[in-house]
């Protein structure tokens, strides 16, 4: 089994699963449940399929990880409460092994594909944290790549590292996935953010001085 598999399986399980549990949290039934952890599981692989220009029916070729992530979503209905709640204290590791495992298969999917470097970062990023926006989205929350720790930086630098062959060996890409996991982890920990800016405090000053004027 080639090390492209490997991370397939690992990156759809893993967000199939975490698709599944915020259907649950969200309190959808079953289908709903089975949409948003397909949606999940595959939502990114179709947007960087669409932008690096594969075609979107490739998706129906895929028939085993399809399969596996039914049987994943499944899994995760019919595990006990108690299961679930002690899942949702590790629930950033499991997401990090999922944005690890899609960012590098996305890299090497557009670095077999000949494409250049940008094609390259693309793929990485939306095949990483492409799911999970969808996934956010359709459960009516703000996505967490875009509010929360550092998240997408990790995708982008797996991709770097892929698109520049500094990383190509099955050994390198192991030791790359397991990094990509350790340093999400650590800005979880350690609440890591991008610089942000609110414009909160300028409009509820501006709606102060409304009311008293």
């Amino acid at each position: 089994m080639h090390i492209f598999d490997i991370f397939s399986i690992i990156g759809t399980i893993a967000f199939a699963m975490s698709g599944a549990f915020v259907a649950m949290e969200e309190e959808y039934d079953i289908l709903g449940v089975l949409v948003l952890g397909l949606v999940t599981a595959f939502g990114g692989g179709i947007i960087r399929n669409v932008l690096i220009g594969v075609p979107v029916t490739t998706l129906w070729g895929q028939g085993d990880l399809i399969i596996l992530a039914v049987l994943s979503i499944f899994v995760s209905f019919i595990l006990p409460l108690s299961w679930i709640r002690h899942w949702k204290r590790t629930e950033a590791f499991f997401d990090a092994i999922g944005l690890s495992a899609f960012a590098i298969q996305g890299a090497l999917y557009a670095t077999n594909m000949k494409h250049p470097l940008s094609a390259v970062l693309v793929a990485a990023v939306l095949t990483g944290i492409g799911g999970g926006i969808i996934r956010d989205l359709l459960a009516g929350r703000k996505p967490l790549v875009l509010r929360d720790e550092i998240y997408a930086v990790w995708a982008m630098l797996a991709g770097l590292a892929v698109g520049l062959s500094i990383i190509s060996s099955t050994l390198e890409l192991t030791l790359l996935f397991v990094l990509v996991v350790f340093f999400r982890m650590l800005s979880v920990h350690y609440k890591w953010k991008l610089p942000r800016r609110s414009l909160k405090t300028g409009i509820v000053d501006s709606e102060q001085k409304v009311d008293i004027s």
